[in-house]
């Protein structure tokens, strides 16, 4: 049991001199990082070494402590003799196990030789070197590693400072993919400038090959053909323009075409052509322009269409004048037959009225029904005569400016429900569906109106072989009340709408054939116009038409 107790004993007594030796240790590290001292032993193997500084500052060895960089003093076998903080932060290790350890420990295997080289031109002259630290853990740190000799009492030293580049390096790293990406942007862009620059000259020699053949077939119609910008401003005249008008290119600049319009139409002719600008509808006007090498004014028909990009922008207008003056002239004198015919055609179609009523009304001898049924027929075939003499006479009147005729409140409903019923009589196998609004008033010629919806009536049965049904339908539109005649019978092409109000112009189709002078519409046209109300048509070929007018309503 002795031997048990003194051994206890001296172990207990072991730990204590332990114990005040790690104190001392520490207390004697605490010394050296504060400068408290200005000498250190360091066994090296072969006994104990007493190294001082020669300058030994308080001061200094505090500065040192406080660095960010690491800093290490070695001596020429390389063991170090001082290390600060930083230092130990970067190999991972407890500042007391650095001290006394071979620096050579802490580089990495590839870079010791490069170290070594270092290292052995550094006792001569200051250098230095990139190098890669190992810590602990194997974690590599990029240092720039700095070397200087320092004179200890004992001999020699050198001073190593090591300043941590990895976040340089990363930035380094990131600035090189950066600049990578750069590169190939560049190249990109470069690429796509010459694919540009390829498809701008292609575009280029397109456009200049467009343009002149615009420009040869501008000089080759007979027609006078221009071009303007969205604003109105005209850049474009082709030869016959200058040829007809005399005018040169600076007089036609901007507005200079009024020149050469006659004065008379002037302002209708700029009024519809801002109305055109503003609304994107084509431009369509009949005016006189003044010929330059006699002066005579000639009748033209101007057209201009807008040109328009993937967006529906108006990139540019089209326009051509059109000379009508044979044509004006071939109206006026078929205008001034058709006045002469149709009063001439009025004397004895009176006669013959007369004659047939004078039989219908023979009371000496019963007349046989065979004879009744021909008078029948002469009266009808009279009345449809009668129609197309009237409507002879109504264009006579339009073209002279005479359609005149005395306007008093007209209730549309009424003459909704009038039409509806004369037209049942006149077509007994005909559906007639009648949507009716309110009873809408306005400042009308209720007979005049009634001609015009009765038209709408009967091309709508006319033009409707096969479906009897037809819809006749009064509703508000604004301030305005509009009527409105549906079929559903052979309907009309894109072109047939443009011209259906046209003086003369007929409907033809291979299937049905119909009669007529083509001149009711064109009268109905008026007729509206003269109302100061609007007149339209919408329609499908193959699914029926829509023929409508409208009229401002009375205000109470």
């Amino acid at each position: 049991m002795e031997p048990s107790k003194a051994t206890y004993e001296q172990l207990v007594s072991q730990n204590e001199e332990l114990k005040i030796q790690l104190e001392e240790a520490n207390d004697t590290i605490d010394a050296i990082r504060t400068g408290q001292i200005d000498a250190l032993i360091v066994n090296d193997g072969d006994g104990h070494q007493l190294y001082t500084l020669k300058t030994a500052d308080q001061t200094y060895r505090v500065f040192i402590e406080k660095m960010n960089e690491g800093a290490v003093t070695i001596n020429q076998q390389g063991l170090i003799l001082y290390a600060n903080t930083s230092f130990a932060g970067l190999v991972g290790l407890p500042l007391e196990k650095a001290i006394g350890i071979k620096f050579h420990s802490f580089i990495a295997d590839d870079a010791r030789e490069l170290f070594d080289r270092v290292i052995a031109g550094a006792w001569q002259d200051d250098c230095k070197e990139e190098i890669q630290l190992v810590g602990q853990n194997g974690k590599l740190t990029p240092c720039l590693l700095s070397c200087n000799t320092i004179d200890l009492d004992e001999g020699v030293a050198l001073s190593l400072i090591l300043t941590d580049l990895s976040i340089l390096k990363e930035t380094e790293n990131q600035l090189k993919i950066r600049n990578q990406q750069l590169a190939a942007a560049h190249q990109a862009t470069e690429k796509l400038n010459n694919e540009l620059e390829d498809t701008v000259r292609a575009r280029t020699k397109e456009l200049f090959v467009s343009r002149e053949h615009f420009k040869y077939l501008a000089n080759n119609i007979p027609q006078m053909t221009w071009t303007n910008t969205p604003k109105g401003e005209f850049d474009y005249y082709n030869q016959q323009w200058y040829d007809y008008t005399g005018l040169s290119l600076d007089e036609t600049k901007n507005m200079g075409w009024k020149l050469a319009l006659h004065p008379d139409d002037l302002n209708r002719t700029v009024e519809k052509f801002r109305s055109s600008l503003k609304t994107g509808e084509i431009f369509e006007v009949e005016n006189r322009y003044k010929r330059g090498s006699d002066g005579a004014y000639r009748w033209h028909l101007n057209r201009a269409v807008p040109l328009r990009n993937e967006n529906n922008e108006i990139v540019f207008w089209v326009g051509t004048a059109t000379d009508i003056e044979e044509r004006k002239k071939e109206m006026e004198r078929k205008d001034e037959f058709i006045g002469i015919a149709s009063h001439e055609l009025k004397t004895p179609l009176t006669s013959l009225k007369g004659y047939l009523q004078l039989i219908s009304a023979y009371k000496k001898d019963e007349l046989p029904p065979v004879v009744k049924q021909y008078v029948e027929k002469a009266n009808n075939s009279l009345n449809k005569l009668q129609r197309l003499i009237n409507d002879l006479l109504d264009v006579s009147k339009i073209q002279a400016g005479k359609l005149e005729y005395g306007f008093a409140r007209v209730d549309i409903a009424e003459l909704v429900k009038n039409c509806s019923e004369n037209a049942r009589l006149i077509h007994p196998d005909t559906n007639f569906i009648i949507h009716d609004g309110s009873n809408y008033i306005v400042i009308a010629n209720a007979e005049r109106l009634e001609q015009v919806l009765m038209n709408f009536i009967n091309n709508a049965v006319k033009y409707s072989p096969q479906n009897k049904d037809v819809i006749i339908e009064t509703s508000l539109n604004g301030n305005n009340v509009r009527v409105a005649v549906t079929d559903f019978g052979i309907g009309l092409s894109a072109v047939q709408k443009e011209r259906i109000f046209e003086r003369f112009y007929r409907v033809e189709d291979k299937k049905y054939m119909t009669s007529g002078l083509g001149m009711g519409l064109y009268i109905c046209a008026e007729i509206i116009s003269y109302h100061n109300g609007t007149i339209g048509v919408e329609s499908e070929a193959g699914k029926g038409s829509t023929f409508y007018f409208e009229l401002p309503l009375v205000e109470d």
